[in-house]
Order: structure tokens, then sequence, then C-alpha cells
């Protein structure tokens, strides 16, 4: 996924673009490597009208599409416009080639256009979420979740999914380790699963007890990962009763303790595959999991591929 093709057109949105931007630098890559060939693509090259008034040319046209090993089209201002049919016809063709196709935000209504989400799960921000469904009802619309997949096609909420679904990308193509460095640079979290809410019921309050002992719990699970950690053993540790620690769980995280405890033991088994040469049964007890048989279930469920075949893809050392 080193080639990648970032969409622009009238009235596409500048934060989108900076995303995708900040994204997929090749200055904030351990080593010195240069992992991404990120050009923008238009219809043209000539300048496009952004909001608040900015213009900006793409460096290639459409036709850069055929090369790209990744298309990304941005969130847009207005969601009912006509796109332009040279786009939509150049989005049906890259994904008609294998090439996967991504959307942030309200870019989602351009893959819709295009007809490339009919019969597919997609997301967009939840303030949109009943419009997409609406005017394209073919679309299996999930008004919640952060960012979603369906056969290669992927789409994401808000501003914060789409830096989540590129820094997925980023560690589907890159691996784990450069997903982080990236991440830090950027100073935002590094790993949020897709199926995590769009928005918590209660958004960061000044101060709350409640919210610190919950942080207390996941910075003692993440040190004891290898244990055999329950849902009633993290409740037992906050002192609360399973259910009202799951509930208040949920309320602050957006995700479950149970699909929370998954993610972050898959992390830490790409980490493991690609820092060090341990055997499966190794990786598999060193991030939670126990056996290799789940370990592999887990990981092939949330990666994509399968941890022997991570490790000969990611793998950095020797």
């Amino acid at each position: 996924m080193r080639r990648i093709a970032l969409l622009v057109m009238d009235g596409v949105r500048m934060f989108d673009i900076s995303v995708v931007a900040e994204v997929f630098r090749n200055d904030r890559i351990p080593g010195g490597s240069a992992p991404f060939d990120l050009r923008t693509c238009g219809v043209d090259r000539e300048p496009v009208a952004l909001e608040h008034g900015a213009s900006m040319a793409a460096r290639q046209t459409l036709a850069w599409l055929r090369t790209a090993d990744l298309v990304i089209v941005p969130g847009v201002t207005s969601p009912t416009a006509a796109f332009p049919q040279p786009v939509l016809r150049a989005l049906r063709s890259a994904h008609r080639a294998g090439t996967p196709v991504a959307a942030l935000c309200l870019g989602a209504f351009v893959l819709a256009q295009a007809g490339l989400l009919d019969g597919r799960r997609a997301v967009t921000h939840w303030n949109a979420a009943e419009l997409l469904a609406r005017r394209h009802p073919e679309v299996k619309v999930d008004p919640t979740a952060l960012y979603v997949e369906d056969d290669g096609v992927w789409t994401s909420a808000g501003v914060a999914g789409g830096i989540d679904l590129c820094l997925h990308l980023v560690r589907v193509g890159h691996g784990a380790e450069t997903a982080a460095a990236i991440a830090r640079a950027m100073v935002v979290a590094p790993f949020r699963t897709g199926d995590q809410a769009q928005f918590v019921d209660r958004p960061i309050p000044v101060r709350d007890e409640g919210d610190e002992l919950l942080t207390a719990v996941r910075t003692r699970a993440l040190a004891e990962l290898e244990q055999p950690l329950t849902v009633p053993r993290l409740a037992a540790w906050a002192g609360l009763s399973e259910r009202t620690f799951a509930r208040r769980f949920l309320a602050t995280t957006g995700t479950t303790p149970a699909q929370w405890l998954i993610a972050q033991r898959v992390l830490r088994a790409q980490r493991l595959l690609e820092q060090t040469d341990l055997p499966m049964d190794r990786v598999a007890a060193a991030s939670g999991f126990g056996s290799p048989v789940t370990l592999r279930q887990h990981f092939v469920e949330r990666v994509g591929l399968a941890p022997r075949d991570y490790r000969r893809s990611f793998r950095r050392i020797g």
C-alpha cells in the first residue's frame, strides 16, 4: 500500500485533506524509510474550489488512480451535490480493478453516488447517517461505528474517525509500529477499533473519579495482559459489580470491556510478531490469548491476515 491517490474536486473539506497528508508523511517513519507516495488526483490539474474560499490544484489526473494501491475520498461540504461523472467512473474502475477505496466522513456520499456502497455496510458522521440511508436505501448504514470495511470499500465517521481509519490503513499496509510512530507524532490515540462508538455518553468531564478509576483498571490490565483477565476480574479491581463496571466502561470508552481486551491483545501480538522471533505459542501466551488457535481466530478477524502471514510481511528483526 505505497501509492496513495487522494481525490480532490470542488467542495472537498480542507481538514480531511490535511488528515490524509499528515498521516501519510514519510518524515515520521522510523529509520528514514519512505513507504508512502501520496498524490492528489483530480479531473484535471486546474484549481478546484475548497471551503472558505480556498483552492488547490491536483498533482495528477484521475488516470493515476489506475496505478494506485489505495484511493482516498475526503469529506465533502455538500453531501447532496451531484459529483462529477468522471470522478464516479474512476472510483468504480479502481474498485473493479481490486484497489481499496476509502472515504472519510461525508465522502461516503461520493461512494454511494458511485454505487460502490450498494448492498454494503457503511458509516458516515452520525449526524448524516439518516440522510445517507434515506438518499441511498441500498446502503446498509451503521450509525454508530467509527469505521468499517466491506469488500474493499472503507468508510469512516467524523473528524476523529477519519484519523482512526487512516491509521488503521497504515497498520494494515505497513504494520503496527509504523502506525504507532505516526500516531505519536500526531499526538493522537494509536489504536481505536472500528466498532467503537462514534461518541460516548459522558463526553470528557473536567474531573470524574469514576473515569480515573477505570483508567487505573485499564492501565493495570495492560501491565498484566498475559494473565487470564475477565470482565468480572476487572470489575473486582474497580470495586464495582460486573454490570455497573460494564455500563461505565462503555459510557467512558465507547466499547465493551471484552472487546477492549481483545483489541489490546491483538495489538500486543502485532508488536511481538513484528519485533521478535518468538514461536506462535509464546506470542499467544504473551498477548493473553492462551493458544495459537485463539490467537489466530481473533487476529484474522481484526487484522485480516493470519499471524504467520503478518510476521512475514512486517517482521523488523534480523
